[in-house]
């Protein structure tokens, strides 16, 4: 009878609603969900362009399934697969499949809103929360005439992980970034939210050529769509606090491609990034005191939940202060184009081994500039002071004094200081408080003297602006 009631096992009335529940999200929600997105990401564009003049290659807005494609199929992917497939005797396919493994890690998913909506509210958040944010000094004039058209790169000193988010939030007003991230970044949800925002993939170990020319490509494309960037030179965190010798990957990548009467230049644009409190330091220097034993992924989580919570209870207890200033300074841009005019030269033209010695000049040339307007901040200051003689005891006078007469040769050797409120006085007793705060600096009978203990953190300080003093 058509009316009778037939019975379902729970089980297979559960399975059918949640079919039911993904058919309609994959059908209806998340169309929905995307043009909703879309729609609000043209309006924000629109919003953009009118306020700031900001405006967003259309590399960046393309597709990313598309952009795959172009990677997938570029004539010199094609031919490292190819070279690849009969090397190792494998079927093209397989190794087409491998390059499209690539090219989906590598490409970005940037999303307009995600970046200035999501991204920039976080970075703000974040970035204010923790420091007393600045931008220092900076070549404006310069910064202003750059050439039409210029695919544009800042290139930066490294000492933190929220280096990313300094520079991020500095600029947001003028322009969207397009970072290299390493692989601790490929992570849910931290991977989602970074693609969202530009950023692409780096396996920086890896020694696979056909890897290798996948992100080569994708880089090359990048820099001739005229997208943003900002790189790295020293490819990771500096573990003693000076500047790292530059590592060539990336900066090779765009040389290569570079096409010196092409229609675009190529622009770097040199960043100098200092900050008050590294919130690594202590694990930095770990990494690279062998008497320190390594630390396990378990271990490293264990010590930043107690890192977090040491600074929840002193909010709680309302005794917790910002970590001090974090600043960044801009230099002149460099042009690509009158870089290799000077010289005479065709990066394309030359053998590997010439233009690796070419790329390592312009990196060491880099590397020159961003160490120039690297900001000279409170603490690095009073740490180069204590650390120049640990065994020194003298007043609080006396120690400021001391400060006052370094910052003068700094200065005089082309170091430019951030100076709080414009009042030296404040400046020194900020990075003396500062110091007081993490017991680095000590007080005896009236006297300040570095802690014995802390000689390689107040070392650590010091070196950020230790390159300013070497001889020349």
């Amino acid at each position: 009878m058509m009316s009778e009631t037939v019975a379902v096992p729970l089980w297979l009335a559960a399975a059918a609603a949640l079919l039911t529940a993904w058919a309609l999200l994959d059908r209806l929600l998340v169309p929905g969900a995307r043009w909703f997105l879309r729609r609000r990401a043209r309006r924000l564009m629109e919003k953009l362009e009118k306020r700031f003049r900001i405006r967003i290659e259309p590399f960046k807005l393309t597709k990313r399934e598309v952009l795959v494609e172009r990677l997938v199929w570029d004539p010199q992917v094609q031919a490292a697969a190819e070279a690849e497939a009969r090397a190792e005797g494998a079927p093209q396919e397989v190794v087409l499949s491998r390059v499209k493994t690539y090219a989906r890690e590598i490409v970005p998913a940037f999303n307009a809103y995600a970046y200035f909506r999501i991204g920039y509210g976080l970075a703000r958040a974040l970035a204010r929360t923790l420091f007393r944010v600045r931008l220092g000094w900076a070549d404006r004039g310069a910064l202003e005439n750059l050439p039409p058209g210029a695919t544009v790169v800042f290139v930066m000193n490294h000492r933190s992980n929220i280096d990313y988010i300094l520079v991020a939030y500095l600029t947001a007003e003028k322009t969207a970034l397009s970072y290299a991230v390493g692989e601790w970044a490929r992570v849910w949800p931290l991977q989602t939210l970074f693609r969202a925002m530009g950023a692409y993939f780096v396996r920086r170990d890896s020694k696979n050529p056909l890897y290798r020319k996948v992100l080569e490509r994708y880089v090359a494309m990048a820099v001739e769509g005229g997208v943003t960037q900002a790189f790295f030179p020293e490819g990771g965190l500096s573990r003693d606090g000076a500047l790292r010798p530059p590592k060539l990957g990336l900066l090779d990548y765009m040389l290569r491609a570079f096409d010196p009467d092409g229609p675009r230049d190529l622009v770097f644009i040199p960043v100098g990034i200092n900050l008050d409190r590294t919130l690594e330091d202590r694990t930095l220097l770990a990494d690279i005191d062998p008497a320190v034993p390594k630390k396990g992924l378990a271990s490293t989580i264990a010590t930043t939940a107690r890192f977090a919570g040491r600074n929840l209870l002193l909010a709680v207890e309302n005794r917790w202060h910002r970590f001090g200033y974090a600043c960044i300074q801009i230099g002149p841009p460099l042009s690509l184009r009158g870089w290799c005019r000077l010289r005479g030269l065709d990066p394309r033209a030359l053998p590997k081994e010439a233009r690796i010695a070419r790329a390592g000049e312009l990196a060491e040339e880099l590397m020159g500039e961003v160490g120039r307007v690297i900001p000279v901040l409170p603490v690095a200051l009073v740490a180069s002071v204590l650390a120049s003689d640990p065994e020194r005891r003298c007043s609080e006078l006396e120690l400021k004094a001391s400060a006052l007469d370094l910052l003068t040769r700094l200065e005089a050797r082309g170091a430019r200081a951030y100076v709080p409120r414009q009042d030296l006085d404040y400046a020194i007793g900020f990075g003396l408080n500062a110091l007081r705060r993490r017991h680095l600096l000590l007080e005896e009978d009236g006297l300040l003297r570095a802690n014995p203990a802390e000689i390689a953190l107040l070392t650590y300080y010091a070196n950020s602006i230790a390159h300013f003093l070497v001889a020349r």
